[in-house]
């Protein structure tokens, strides 16, 4: 059986990406044909990835579409002749990008008006989380299931030290780092108001790293640079990385203290795999899909108090028994996110379309 994969961008290091490639050889070692097809492919992936554009893309005896933003694929998968699956990744709700940019709202809105021009039309439509089948059903799909996110934890688990930017980070200040798009649905402004208080009751010897995008919404990046100048703190506190190699995130999460999400809209959330995986202590607003990821690992907090998240962080940076539980907590957990245990469910969730 042919079985291919549609994914709007290929990026290394992209979370729907690097699902895609562990599905496909899931996929292959079934005893399947299955290729990934992208509209744009990163140069380094190019023996790896084909461009949509390829007659072959049209070929699959089932086609799976990765949804995360409107794109020409999507009514070209809706008039597929094979099997379809759709596999939906999340769109964030306009309303996140309206003080912001009139763009992202109509993209957002665009997107979402196309994901349910499918209902009806699919064989089979999945989320990478119950969160996200959920809204599936909210948007007319009636066959839904859970197709796990493959998260390529392997390549920060066994990367390379970076002995000049760990020397950086090993200052004596306490590395609490987030990893994910300057976007405004994640909240980047409850961080600095955070620190803040986390200054304020419980320790002046921080640093908060951001690492991910910042061109995606420039107006929100300003207006969270220009926070940390309103409350008077020092900006060389609080580092914003642009986007970083495999090798250099790794060096972050090795050597961060604890991992905050504050994020009010996921539909999966991988950096709190990651950040799992690497060992590092989790403090989570407990929004969207995030509770779901972390399954009780990790300490989630709501509704949204900061002085509270501030006590939280305090505990889980200074109690050293606590952290010990926490991190004993997220390595069970971690444990659900293997591509071993992962497999049968992913077999599960295709046997309804053939596949698997």
């Amino acid at each position: 059986m042919i079985v291919h994969q549609w994914v709007p961008a290929a990026h290394r290091g992209d979370a729907v990406g690097d699902s895609a490639r562990a599905l496909r050889a899931l996929l292959r070692e079934s005893g399947h044909v299955s290729d990934i097809f992208a509209l744009s492919v990163d140069e380094d992936l190019r023996d790896d990835v084909h461009p949509w554009a390829s007659p072959d893309s049209r070929a699959g005896d089932v086609t799976i579409l990765h949804f995360a933003i409107p794109s020409p694929m999507t009514d070209a998968f809706g008039r597929l002749p094979g099997a379809r699956v759709l596999c939906y990744h999340n769109v964030t709700p306009p309303s996140f990008f309206a003080k912001y940019d009139a763009n992202l709202v109509r993209l957002t809105t665009l997107g979402r008006r196309e994901i349910r021009s499918l209902a009806g039309r699919v064989d089979l439509a999945v989320g990478v989380s119950e969160y996200n089948r959920r809204e599936l059903e909210s948007f007319g799909f009636d066959r839904t299931a859970v197709l796990p996110l493959l998260v390529d934890t392997a390549r920060l688990t066994t990367a390379p030290r970076v002995p000049a930017l760990e020397r950086l980070l090993q200052d004596g200040l306490t590395n609490i780092l987030f990893v994910g798009r300057i976007a405004p649905n994640k909240k980047l402004e409850d961080h600095i108001r955070l620190a803040e208080h986390y200054k304020r009751y419980v320790d002046a010897y921080y640093r908060f790293i951001f690492v991910g995008k910042h061109d995606a919404v420039p107006r929100y990046y300003d207006t969270v640079r220009a926070l940390v100048s309103r409350y008077r703190m020092l900006p060389e506190r609080f580092w914003f990385t642009g986007p970083v190699s495999d090798t250099d995130l790794a060096a972050y999460y090795r050597n961060a203290h604890a991992y905050v999400s504050l994020s009010e809209h996921e539909g999966f959330c991988a950096p709190l795999v990651e950040a799992m995986a690497m060992d590092v202590p989790i403090l989570a607003y407990g929004a969207a899909a995030v509770p779901e990821t972390l399954g009780g690992a990790g300490v989630s907090f709501a509704p949204k108090d900061l002085e509270y998240a501030a006590e939280l962080l305090g505990g889980l940076l200074y109690d050293l028994p606590f952290r010990a539980g926490v991190l004993q907590g997220q390595r069970v957990r971690r444990e659900a996110f293997s591509h071993e245990r992962l497999r049968p469910r992913i077999r599960e969730s295709l046997a309804s379309v053939g596949v698997m």
